[in-house]
């Protein structure tokens, strides 16, 4: 397969490289003193991101992750395949993809909404995200159940009138807290009694709805983080009809049209800080003697090294193969892959970073690096948008399915029976 890039993308490359060079990473400390200070939330503090934001979409590196856009819709609509390498680049510092756009959970309810939304849903929803005026807030997962399998999803979102009334209890239902969030985007049940995938619906509910109750933000890691990963309790919430996606039982498998490209989003970001924990491991060895020797000279920091290099590698040349498949037939036909993906990245980022942080030594378990926090994402990853079990179970049962489960026994030698 020719994994080569087009002009276009070669200079976008450049571009985005430079600006990150240029106004992202000498602001990097700002934005994590933010957090550090409790001000993760607080619209002064924050603005220097929108100031960041709205430079890079007059400098035309806005929205570059989502094919398809319209002619009255601002960005590039970069396909899988050409956004790969910018994500990458992006990654190396996680929140430097707000500055693009770029963030998550934007990207995927703008990606729902690009999709499923009616043309007054996207004027109204959508193109305040495109332009970079507002930010949004996905809200599916339960305390209560199970929420890998969205079958489980127990809110409820009942028609009276002409308004749907929404109850139910809501966690990590990240970003709300944002100053610019806008509305969240709620899964519920609007027929249990349906059959099992068409139970739920998805429905827009502004951020300021009366009986939208936030009980607490939900620390991870024990920290704070901008956006919040927010519990929320929805109570006898009151929307328009004209605030539903789609039809009534259409949520799972909006759902699902959402969670999958997402997916291939967190295997290019965590390539990109593995391969800044890299760089930040063979830096450390190289400078740090110990016995006599630098610390790569010792066989035990040069192996992780080494595996270090060809698992990114790997994962790097999988995750462009996805997204060329993406971009020629579809998620759909890609699920497999894409659920591969995600748990090879998410624990492709960890590893690395543990490496990492072991060869810092003492200084690796502090702030003083980026290590913590990368490493911190790509354990969040491995438990977001469904547990990497979860999707390992899944890549089994298809492949499974996609086997003749005797072919491979006429290779055995034992006796026949």
């Amino acid at each position: 397969m020719n994994f080569k890039f087009s002009d276009e993308v070669e200079d976008l490359k450049f571009r985005v490289q430079d600006f990150m060079d240029r106004y992202v990473i000498p602001r990097n400390r700002q934005f994590h003193d933010l957090e550090k200070d409790g001000k993760q939330n607080d619209p002064e503090a924050l603005a220097f991101i929108q100031d960041l934001r709205m430079l890079a979409k007059s400098e035309g590196l806005w929205n570059l992750f989502m094919p398809g856009l319209r002619e009255d819709e601002p960005g590039h609509g970069l396909s899988n395949y050409d956004f790969a390498p910018l994500m990458e680049i992006m990654g190396r510092i996680p929140w430097s993809l707000q500055v693009f756009n770029c963030n998550a959970p934007n990207t995927g309810n703008m990606e729902l909404l690009h999709a499923a939304a009616n043309e007054e849903q996207r004027q109204k929803y959508l193109m305040p995200l495109l332009e970079g005026e507002a930010t949004s807030c996905f809200s599916m997962s339960e305390p209560d159940v199970a929420s890998s399998d969205a079958t489980n999803i127990s809110t409820s979102i009942k028609l009276d009138g002409n308004e749907y009334v929404i109850n139910g209890r809501k966690w990590f239902s990240s970003n709300f807290l944002h100053p610019d969030c806008a509305f969240a985007i709620v899964l519920g049940k609007t027929d249990p009694d349906a059959e099992r995938h068409s139970q739920q619906s998805m429905i827009l509910v502004p951020k300021d709805t009366p009986g939208v109750n936030v009980i607490r933000d939900v620390p991870v890691f024990n920290a704070a983080h901008t956006g919040g990963h927010v519990e929320i309790v929805y109570d006898n919430v009151r929307v328009p009809t004209s605030n539903l996606l789609g039809e009534e039982g259409d949520g799972f498998a909006i759902a699902q049209r959402r969670l999958g490209p997402g997916r291939i989003h967190y295997g290019m970001r965590c390539i990109g800080m593995a391969e800044l924990a890299l760089e930040l491991m063979v830096a450390r060895s190289g400078e740090r003697k110990a016995f006599g020797k630098y610390l790569y000279e010792h066989g035990m920091t040069a192996e992780p090294i080494a595996r270090s290099r060809i698992e990114i590698d790997q994962a790097r040349l999988f995750v462009l193969q996805v997204a060329k498949t993406m971009d020629e037939v579809g998620p759909k036909a890609a699920r497999k892959e894409i659920a591969m993906i995600k748990v090879l990245a998410s624990e492709l980022v960890c590893t690395v970073c543990d490496r990492a942080m072991q060869v810092h030594g003492a200084m690796g378990l502090s702030s003083d690096t980026p290590l913590l926090d990368m490493y911190t994402w790509g354990r969040v990853m491995r438990v977001a948008d469904g547990p990497n079990e979860v999707h390992l179970n899944a890549i089994a049962k298809m492949e499974v399915r996609g086997n003749d489960p005797m072919g491979a026994t006429r290779f055995y030698l034992g006796p026949t029976s």
